[in-house]
C-alpha cells in the first residue's frame, strides 16, 4: 500500500475519494470515538477498499490531520472577504475569529471528543507538536495577514512574534469553545468581542517608547520559554537580573 508523493497530480476523482474517506471517518469518530474507529470501519463507510483508504491515510492520525487541513481551508476562505474588506486591526482580528469560530461549528461535538486526544503532549495529534506543524503553521500566517493588512503600527521585535501570541490567543478562544454550552455559542462570541477589544489595546500600549524595556522583558520570557512555534527550541534562560536591567 503505497502513498502518493506529496507534489503528485491531484485528479478530481482522486480529491472526491480522498474527502470521502476523511468524512466518513469524522462521522465514525462522532458515533464511536476516536479509539474505537479502526481504518478498516472507515473504508467500509467510505465505500472504499481498506488499500485504497491506507493509500489517501496512512492511519487515523493521519485522517485527524486531514481534517486540521480541511478545517484551516474553510477557515481561509471565509476570512479572505473579512481581510480585503476590513483595515482596522480590531475589526480584522475579530473577524477572523468568528470565523473560526463559524467555521468549526458544524465539528462542535466532535471537538470535544478530539480534544480527550490531542490534550495529550505525546499525541501526534496535539496542536503544538511537530505532526500538526503544517497546519499550525498555516493559522499563523493568517494572523500575519491580519497584522500586515491593518493600519496599526506594530513595533518589529514584537511583529516578529505577534502572529504566532495572536495563534495561540485563537487557541484559546477555541478551547473555551469546546467546553461553551450557550446557546449559538453566545458566550464563546462575546469572549471574541472582548478579548479582541483588550488584545488591540495592549498592541497599541506596546508602541509606546516607556513600554520599551517592559516589552523587551516580556519578549525574552516568550523566547525563554515557547520558542517557536515553527518548532525551533527556546532560547537559553537570561539571568534575572539581567532581564530587570
Amino acid at each position: 500500500m503505497t502513498k502518493p508523493p506529496d507534489d503528485a497530480p491531484v485528479t478530481a476523482k482522486g480529491e472526491e475519494t480522498r474527502k470521502r474517506i476523511l468524512a466518513a471517518a469524522l462521522e465514525l469518530f462522532r458515533d464511536k470515538g476516536y479509539v474505537e474507529t479502526t481504518m478498516r470501519a472507515v473504508a467500509e463507510r467510505a465505500g472504499v477498499s481498506l488499500g485504497n483508504a491506507y493509500y489517501y491515510y496512512a492511519s487515523k492520525e493521519n485522517l485527524l490531520q486531514g481534517y486540521y487541513a480541511d478545517s484551516h481551508e474553510q477557515h481561509a476562505t471565509a476570512c479572505r472577504p473579512i481581510l480585503t474588506r476590513e483595515r482596522g486591526l480590531r475589526e480584522r482580528l475579530a473577524g477572523v475569529l468568528h470565523a473560526k469560530i463559524d467555521t468549526s461549528e458544524p465539528f462542535h461535538r466532535f471537538a470535544g471528543l478530539l480534544f480527550a486526544v490531542a490534550a495529550d503532549p505525546k499525541s501526534p495529534l496535539n496542536p503544538f507538536g511537530p505532526e500538526s506543524a503544517p497546519a499550525r503553521l498555516q493559522s499563523i500566517e493568517i494572523m500575519r495577514e491580519v497584522l500586515a493588512g491593518s493600519k496599526t503600527k506594530v513595533p518589529k521585535d514584537l511583529g516578529e512574534r505577534l502572529p504566532e501570541l495572536l495563534w495561540l490567543h485563537e487557541m484559546g478562544i477555541i478551547l473555551f469553545w469546546i467546553h461553551d454550552d450557550s446557546p449559538g455559542r453566545a458566550r464563546t462570541k462575546a469572549l471574541v468581542e472582548r478579548s479582541t477589544d483588550l488584545v488591540v489595546r495592549l498592541i497599541s500600549l506596546a508602541s509606546n517608547p516607556l513600554l520599551r524595556p517592559l516589552r523587551k522583558a516580556t519578549l525574552r520570557m516568550l523566547e525563554e520559554t515557547l520558542g517557536d512555534m515553527a518548532g525551533r527550541p527556546a532560547a537559553p534562560a537570561a539571568p534575572a537580573a539581567g532581564d530587570a536591567r
